[in-house]
């Protein structure tokens, strides 16, 4: 890896952050008059802590991981952003991914002004090494990697991922959202190993909730401080917080549910190529499976007209006619196996 001050933006790194009232004060107190809060309406009058201590407290002990390797944002989305925020000067700087994968990586890209360059995966989804690598010349700065990959559903091969990381001198960002419905281990465990690895995860997929938008960023505690710099002061709202740390208290329930899901997706496995609309299906290791059907399109709008959506993903890069089906519980995958009978 490069230094860390040779691969971020100048102006971050020599840029002074901005200090919150709660950065500035350290210990207990019982009377707060320092953030022009409403003295009112307790706890929600307060600002949340900036940095979600007590969350990555929680975190950290179940990942395994040092608090202070954590970054916490809304969503998965916050934290791909911040990397390219960091790293990537706009108009100079560009990215390298793969095709298919996860589309915010792209937008992100073209919001920030930052050249978007992508490689597609070879015939078995997996990744073409020597192409990636040799896409990434002295002006690439972040290579966004996906395993699982979405919407493709498989783990890339781990011995090229490593040679990725042992290769490139940029940053390697390895997005884990779908890590938990996988045999395969998180690369969480590689971060001493590699300086200049990034490890995406969320509260999204096997956590079931999607709904309080909180990604998680893990990294040395140098990047982890330059995503910190430039993040918004209060970017994780106290509601968000209160709820992940209730639900990481119950990770039992996250487990059970966990296993339902995988018990269902060996049973959709198992039935869709029996049904004469379905082609092929490809191995998974996420929470969904990538199906070629007769006609995507069609059968596409006819799932749509029962009130059943799944994701027409024909016109993406290698995945023509197919659909992307999302494992529901046992009574939604009944109803789309029965509708997908009759087409």
């Amino acid at each position: 890896m490069k230094d860390l001050k040779d691969l971020v933006r100048p102006n971050v790194w020599n840029m002074k952050p901005y200090s919150s009232a709660r950065d500035e004060f350290q210990g207990n107190a019982s009377v707060f008059l320092d953030a022009n809060e409403n003295p009112f309406n307790r706890p929600y009058n307060r600002y949340p802590d900036p940095l979600q201590w007590e969350l990555k407290k929680k975190i950290a002990e179940i990942k395994g991981v040092k608090r202070e390797s954590i970054f916490l944002g809304n969503g998965s989305d916050e934290p791909i952003d911040l990397i390219i925020r960091a790293f990537c000067e706009p108009s100079i700087d560009s990215i390298v991914s793969i095709a298919p994968s996860y589309g915010m990586y792209e937008v992100a890209a073209n919001v920030n002004n930052v050249e978007f360059r992508k490689i597609k995966l070879d015939e078995k989804f997996d990744l073409d090494t020597d192409s990636l690598l040799e896409a990434a010349n002295d002006w690439v700065k972040v290579i966004f990697l996906c395993s699982p990959n979405n919407p493709t559903g498989n783990n890339l091969s781990r011995d090229r991922l490593y040679k990725v990381l042992n290769t490139f001198q940029g940053i390697v960002v390895i997005d884990e959202a779908y890590v938990d419905f996988s045999i395969e281990p998180s690369f969480l465990g590689e971060l001493d190993k590699f300086p200049n690895l990034i490890v995406l995860q969320t509260m999204s997929k096997a956590w079931g909730a999607a709904g309080i938008r909180l990604g998680m960023a893990f990294a040395s505690p140098e990047i982890i401080a330059i995503l910190n710099k430039i993040k918004y002061p209060y970017n994780v709202n106290l509601l968000t917080q209160e709820r992940a740390l209730y639900m990481l208290e119950n990770k039992e329930q996250m487990e059970k549910q966990l296993r339902s899901i995988l018990s269902e997706r060996i049973r959709l496995q198992a039935a869709l190529p029996e049904l004469n609309c379905v082609r092929k299906i490809y191995p998974t290791d996420a929470n969904f499976i990538l199906v070629e059907v007769t006609n995507a399109d069609t059968i596409y709008k006819n799932l749509v007209r029962q009130g059943i959506i799944v994701r027409n993903r024909t016109n993406v890069t290698m995945c023509n006619g197919c659909l992307r089906i999302t494992v529901g519980k046992s009574d939604e995958n009944d109803a789309l196996l029965e509708a997908l009978k009759k087409m």
